[in-house]
């Protein structure tokens, strides 16, 4: 019977030819498959497995190797120190995400209620987040799709978030008339004819949560002009975008009369959450 050195060998050549990061697929399929963690593998590399693992794990092998991202294969993927289920019904959480939160939690006061409104949850990453970090906070979260939104209420439940509620809304067509001290979304922001969109994990995700008209922005700008009569006069909006629409995305918000507007950089230098206050009473009709 093959070991834990032999088969990771063998699994780390056939992946290299397609990822970047064979051996490290080969042991997180591993483990997946012996329900171990990564250090186990150092441990006992000399370890046997039965017929019916050995299957199991070429079988997750095969998968990764047809391009499955690693986070689909296994339905998990960590955020912010937690473990986030995940499906192909919702976008894989990714490190330049947690940018977004950083930024939310600086201007969210510990100790103080406030109400927080994630639209485009998703897995849920960015609400669940928030609301376990700021415990007092009332949190809204909101996706079109229902798939999602089971998605992001099993990951709540999973991390016994108690102060967060899920609904059904396409942006905010259907969100009650409450007002929100912070808005945040990862909406889509991809053009439709990026060529990005054939390559990598993002083959796998839905289009849906990816894509955004023309130039990526038109979900952007819905957004942008529709939060400012959600917003209580001093709350602000972050949004995040691609890497290359700093200048558009400050643009949608100065048009819609947002104060403060600012862009911050994710982890590899990049433009990548453009957020402004409303002080504003009453937005501008255009």
């Amino acid at each position: 019977m093959p070991s834990i050195k032999s088969l990771l060998d063998e699994a780390t050549k056939i992946l290299a030819i397609n990822s970047d990061s064979a051996t490290l697929d080969a042991e997180i399929l591993l483990c997946q498959t012996l329900k171990k963690e990564r250090s186990y593998l150092r441990t006992w590399p000399d370890f046997e497995l039965q017929p019916k693992q050995t299957t199991q794990f070429w079988s997750l092998i095969n998968d990764r190797q047809k391009g499955t991202p690693i986070a689909y294969i296994t339905g998990n993927r960590e955020f912010w120190s937690r473990n986030f289920h995940v499906s192909p019904d919702v976008l894989i959480p990714r490190p330049d995400t947690e940018l977004i939160i950083e930024l939310s939690l600086k201007l969210i006061p510990h100790n103080k209620p406030i109400k927080i409104l994630d639209l485009g949850t998703g897995s849920g990453n960015i609400a669940i987040t928030l609301a376990a970090e700021r415990p007092n906070a009332d949190v809204s979260a909101t996706d079109f799709c229902l798939a999602a939104l089971g998605i992001a209420q099993l990951n709540a439940n999973k991390h016994n978030i108690n102060n967060i509620k899920f609904s059904q809304s396409n942006w905010l067509s259907n969100v009650s008339s409450t007002k929100f001290n912070i808005i945040v979304s990862n909406p889509p922001y991809i053009a439709e004819d990026d060529v990005h969109l054939t390559e990598g994990d993002i083959r796998f995700e839905p289009r849906s949560a990816l894509c955004s008209g023309k130039l990526g922005l038109k979900d952007i700008k819905i957004i942008s002009e529709n939060a400012r009569n959600f917003l209580e006069p001093g709350g602000h909006l972050l949004i995040e975008h691609g890497y290359d629409q700093q200048q558009a995305v400050q643009a949608i918000f100065n048009t819609f009369e947002y104060d403060l507007v600012k862009t911050t950089t994710d982890l590899s230098g990049q433009p990548r959450v453009t957020y402004g206050q409303w002080n504003k009473p009453q937005p501008t009709v255009y």
